[in-house]
């Protein structure tokens, strides 16, 4: 093993010579000034590049000849032919997209054919070569964004599994392949390349969601993520965040009003000067919600100053701060729901988050055949949730103490990635390396608050807590490489590994009491508590990639992951679930083999099968709990061993254009579709054989068509979601409402949207048919039991851009 390490690093830090220089300046035609951002893409081979602040780029080619493609956001793309024999200078001239008929602006063809692309080989210093990639464009998303409408926004990307929890999008829940969406904890989740999590490593939970209308992007990498951006089994999701410019000031602001009292008020600042670039934006953002006892208040604001020195250095700083506070309904049993959905009885149930996060970073063009990226980053942030949490069919006592659970997050770290490329005969290579070291430190505590109606988020008794006082501090070090070897022209393979250290420790102490039916304690006693965990393992992958024409690519990934146990999920005094006290992490692996491409900017698609194993999965069963209450409650264990395999197929057309590629209208229409089967297998308790896996629909559809017409769009969408289990038994129902059947649900969205000049409107209708469906249940807050989703709303925004 070392020695194939040794020779995969020797081959990869190989530096042919025999190259020139091609370099030059990409200029707006009617200013001649330079155009930061455009994207030069190089064939045959794989070279690519983007120019600086100033227009410039730089590339080291080998002789022959070449087809440069030049592509910039809202201009027309360039087309280059060019023979390299020595070092090359060229300047390109773009035009724009955009010509006046009179006073009204029409929009010519743009240079995709819909709001979702796919990640390049290389983007900045990660390689996705291989791998199922997704990115959905936030500009060319017709949706309520001011909600964070997630079912709309991630409609495009098959087989994701979305909770619908709260009205405004304040917390994103999205699982895939068998991974609970229970705050997007099964996929590593950043916000501009670094982690948004509570705690990577023991509570990789994420209480905070960038608002849309501030997004550029969204980036999504399937499980083979786990060797660049840490073992998780869902992958990475990256919200990239706008940048400003090129405009000194651009001003935008937009005001939406919607059903059930909703208020979201988003102003922007953004551009560039010099040698600076800048953006910030604060929200504010308020509601009722469709059942009682569920108005929520928002503020957020964050700000990012980029400054480059130099054509070859960026350094850039952000800040973002949330906070929130939420009245949570509660959740419902069966049969509460099918009485009536929009009922509540819990009027004392509150939620509140402040969220900090920071990072500095600098990118800097060693050369234009080599990148390096550092970048620290922090959290420091905190949850509190008062209120009762007891079982939804007792009635909450007004007289009784509330239960008040407060944590804070102070995490630290640092991810640092060197990227390269280089000639192994007339083939471009590259590779990257890179390492992360991660401190994260959580405490959790839980006992008594006041028994008021009010969010009185304070202790009763602060130094003598009734419930648990925990520290939870872990540390994280990584080593990875990647690398691209291309074959021929067509061919690629690509290898990575990963070497991870974890050490995870929990410190302090918590009550195990009970009560019987009445209410009456059986038992109350405190046990102190201290755990250490460290472990260190090897992750490896391999991805091959034979792009035959542009409209077919066939691509392979088999990567290994890994889950470590949450520690901070284990002393929650809950009397609906309890945890084995001999739970272990997870491990396993994920295969992704398919086929994409795009036709003439009118077809793409992405069609392929994955296939998940899980080593000592774990999962929810139901289990009595003995002495001293003889309960049946959710047992939180390693079940079993699982496999997960499945379809997952996405396509869009553009109907019109098809037929008439000069027509100024639009009719696209587009598919998601994902297939799934997931079982528990290997299990030494035979009755979970061949049971399903909880929180895997066995079909997932999304589709929609939409019109188009200048800056005119109105998009349909309907949903279908296939039923699916909340544990490991299979359950059907029980008398809480915690356990049992999530049932198929359908749901539909209409959204609009028009500009004109500097002024937007866009309205819609979510849930069109005022459908009555949930898509979870909880066995803690916002519950426990049913947590019904949204009826119909309707929203208006009217926005300015200056």
């Amino acid at each position: 093993m070392r020695r194939a390490v040794l020779l995969f690093l020797l081959i990869s830090f190989h530096v042919a010579l025999g190259q020139h220089l091609l370099s030059g300046k990409v200029l707006l035609s009617s200013t001649n000034k330079g155009l930061s951002g455009t994207k030069i893409q190089v064939k045959p081979g794989h070279a690519q590049t983007e120019t600086d602040a100033e227009g410039a780029f730089q590339l080291s080619l080998p002789s022959g000849n070449y087809h440069l493609h030049f592509i910039h956001q809202d201009l027309k793309s360039f087309h280059l032919k060019l023979n390299v024999q020595k070092d090359t200078t060229v300047t390109v001239l773009l035009d724009s997209l955009h010509y006046e008929l009179g006073e009204v602006e029409v929009q010519a063809e743009g240079t995709g054919v819909s709001s979702m692309e796919r990640l390049k080989t290389v983007e900045g210093t990660a390689i996705y070569e291989g791998k199922k990639t997704e990115v959905i464009v936030m500009k060319e998303v017709t949706a309520n964004l001011a909600s964070n409408n997630a079912r709309q926004v991630f409609a495009k990307v098959p087989g994701l599994n979305i909770w619908e929890s709260d009205c405004a999008g304040l917390q994103l829940g999205i699982g895939a392949r068998g991974l609970s969406p229970n705050r997007t904890s099964n996929f590593n989740t950043r916000q501009n390349g670094y982690d948004i999590s509570a705690d990577a490593l023991g509570y990789p939970e994420s209480y905070y969601s960038p608002p849309l209308e501030s997004v550029e992007r969204i980036e999504v990498v399937r499980g083979a993520a786990s060797l660049q951006y840490g073992p998780q089994f869902g992958g990475m999701i990256n919200f990239k965040m706008k940048q400003g410019g090129p405009k000194p000031i651009e001003l935008i602001s937009r005001q939406t009003l919607g059903s059930y009292g909703f208020f979201n008020s988003f102003n922007s600042l953004g551009g560039a000067k010099g040698k600076f670039q800048y953006y910030a934006f604060y929200q504010h953002k308020q509601g009722d919600c469709w059942r009682p006892n569920s108005g929520f208040d928002l503020d957020m604001g964050y700000a990012s100053v980029t400054f480059k020195p130099t054509d070859k250095i960026a350094i850039t700083a952000d800040y973002t701060r949330m906070t929130y506070l939420q009245q949570m309904s509660g959740g419902l049993t069966d049969k509460q729901f099918a009485t009536d959905p929009r009922q509540s009885n819990r009027t004392r149930n509150w939620f509140r988050v402040n969220w900090s996060l920071f990072s500095l970073s600098m990118d800097y063009k060693i050369s234009p055949r080599s990148t390096l990226n550092t970048r620290f980053f922090g959290i420091y942030s905190g949850r509190d949730a008062l209120g009762n949490l007891g079982r939804i069919t007792n009635p909450d006592d007004l007289k009784a103490n509330r239960n008040l659970i407060m944590d804070t997050y102070f995490n630290l770290g640092n991810e640092t990635r060197f990227l390269h490329r280089y000639m192994i005969g007339n083939k471009t290579q590259v590779f990257v390396v890179g390492g992360r070291i991660y401190r994260g430190q959580t405490t959790k505590k839980q006992g008594d608050g006041s028994n008021g109606k009010d969010p009185d988020l304070r202790y009763l008794h602060p130094d003598s807590l009734e419930n648990s006082d925990f520290s939870f501090p872990g540390r994280n070090y990584s080593l990875f490489a990647e690398h691209v070897f291309y074959v021929t022209n067509k061919l690629s393979i690509t290898p990575g590994a990963r070497f991870e250290y974890i050490s995870t420790s929990s410190q302090g102490y918590y009550t195990y009491f009970a009560k019987d039916g009445a209410g009456n304690v059986l038992l109350n006693e405190k046990v102190n508590e201290s755990k250490f965990l460290g472990r260190h393992f090897f992750l490896f992958g391999l991805g091959l990639a034979y792009k035959q024409k542009e409209y077919l690519e066939f691509y392979a990934n088999a990567s290994q992951n890994y889950r470590s146990v949450g520690f901070t999920d284990i002393r929650v005094v809950n009397a609906n679930y309890s945890v084995s006290p001999n739970i272990k992490d997870e491990s396993g692996y994920t295969i992704d083999i398919g086929g994409r491409g795009t036709y003439k900017h009118l077809i793409q698609y992405d069609v392929s099968v994955y296939y998940v194993k899980y080593k000592g999965r774990i999962g929810e069963i139901l289990k009595e709990r003995g002495a001293p209450t003889y309960d049946v409650a959710r047992y939180l264990t390693n079940v079993a061993d699982s496999r997960t395999y499945g379809i997952e197929a996405f396509g869009e057309i553009n109907v019109l254009k098809l037929v008439k590629r000069t027509a100024k209208m639009g009719i696209p229409v587009f598919a998601s579709l994902s297939l799934n089967d997931a079982r528990y297998i290997n299990s030494e308790d035979k009755s979970f054989l061949n049971k399903h896996v909880e929180l895997v629909p066995s079909t997932l559809l999304r589709c929609g068509a939409g019109f188009s017409w200048g800056t005119f769009r109105i998009n349909y969408q309907y949903s279908y979601i296939g039923e699916q289990f909340t544990d490991a038994s299979n359950a059907l129902s029980d008398p809480y409402g915690v356990y049992g059947l999530i049932p198929a649900y359908s749901v539909m969205d209409l959204s609009a949207k028009y500009g004109y000049k500097f002024l937007i409107v866009e309205a819609g209708i979510n849930n069109l048919l005022d459908q009555r469906y949930f898509t979870r249940r909880a066995e803690a807050y916002p519950g426990p039991g049913i947590i019904p989703a949204e009826g119909r709303m309707v929203y208006l925004t009217l926005g300015v851009k200056i």
